[in-house]
């Protein structure tokens, strides 16, 4: 398939600049069959049961965006994408050499490397985590041009691993009463873990989709929630899988139709046509860029013409997009 056939024109008015000023106070669209439904995302348990399994990825967002200055002054900028040995892979912005040192609030950066577009960056602080804390930021995404208020709502209410420079953002419209809810009505939770990196969010720049590479991300599917998955399907009970990072760790972990405890890096880059090796009942996600690896995964998941036309709909009826914006629940 090509790039451009997964493109479709977008009002910038329709792009979420900021979440909702309650959590969960989301729209959901709910395509089921060839119909749509216009719902709020409090309703989803309407379409739950008792025996169903929603699954998470309770990756958290490290604050990975270090802002800095040169020796001579220029503003520069870093971008934490993965920890090698002592030092860490980064993305630039701004002009930096490699031998350079820059300053990074109270501490000195050493680019020890430039290769590719990555920069192979060693922070000179005996306690780095404390230093991010201190000085890192919530790395938003590019198209969110205001200010976040509470980095919290850069996160979800589950989030417990920490290690994603992105979020897992058909996550954001959970709160903890509606998990309450969802557990009394008897539905189950596992919880596996993908760290978003580059693989997610770098555009596809290929023209033909299948020529594109995935980055690695690290993942995580440990034993309790394979059990509990393996369970709920040898028990006729469905799969809800939140977020399309959930569904590449349940996809990369999977043999036979069946999920096994595993954990490692993935390069899986899911896109029509593909045949999913696990009976995913329902699909949990947000309204994704145009061209972007998600849309191509929910695209091989509900039908690239099916899922298109019902964002054409969603356009008709002014639902919020991308991160901070509304929801869908699409089903097999």
């Amino acid at each position: 398939m090509r790039v451009e056939d997964f493109d479709y024109p977008l009002p910038k008015g329709l792009i979420a600049q900021r979440p909702t000023e309650v959590r969960g106070d989301s729209r959901l669209m709910v395509l089921q069959g060839d119909g749509v439904r216009h719902k709020r995302f409090p309703d989803l348990p309407e379409y739950m049961d008792e025996g169903d399994t929603l699954v998470l990825n309770d990756t958290k967002v490290i604050p990975a965006r270090l802002k800095g200055r040169r020796r001579t002054g220029g503003a520069v900028e870093l971008l934490l994408l993965r920890k090698e040995g002592d030092n860490w892979s980064c993305l630039g912005k701004g002009r930096m050499r490699e031998g350079e040192s820059i300053l990074v609030g109270d501490t000195s950066a050493e680019v020890l490397r430039k290769s590719s577009g990555r920069l192979l960056v060693r922070f000179h602080t005996s306690d780095f985590d404390a230093f991010l804390k201190e000085f890192g930021e919530m790395p938003v995404p590019p198209y969110i041009k205001e200010e976040l208020d509470d980095g919290d709502r850069y996160q979800t209410v589950y989030a417990s691993a920490d290690g994603s420079i992105a979020a897992p953002t058909a996550g954001f419209h959970f709160t903890p009463e509606l998990m309450r809810e969802l557990s009394s009505k008897g539905v189950r939770i596992a919880r596996v873990t993908l760290h978003v990196g580059p693989g997610t969010f770098l555009p596809v720049k290929t023209a033909d989709v299948e020529d594109h590479s995935m980055e690695e991300e690290h993942f995580e599917v440990p034993g309790d929630a394979a059990r509990l998955i393996k369970e709920t399907v040898e028990s006729s009970g469905r799969l809800f899988v939140v977020g399309t990072t959930t569904v590449r760790a349940l996809e990369s972990s999977q043999k036979d139709g069946r999920v096994v405890a595993s954990k490692g890096w993935t390069d899986l880059f899911i896109h029509p046509p593909y045949e999913f090796g696990l009976g995913i009942d329902a699909l949990v996600t947000n309204f994704h860029l145009p061209r972007s690896t998600v849309l191509m995964l929910v695209s091989a998941y509900a039908g690239k013409d099916r899922l298109l036309d019902a964002y054409r709909q969603a356009i008709e009826e002014e639902y919020r997009f991308y991160s901070f914006g509304d929801a869908m629940l699409v089903f097999r």
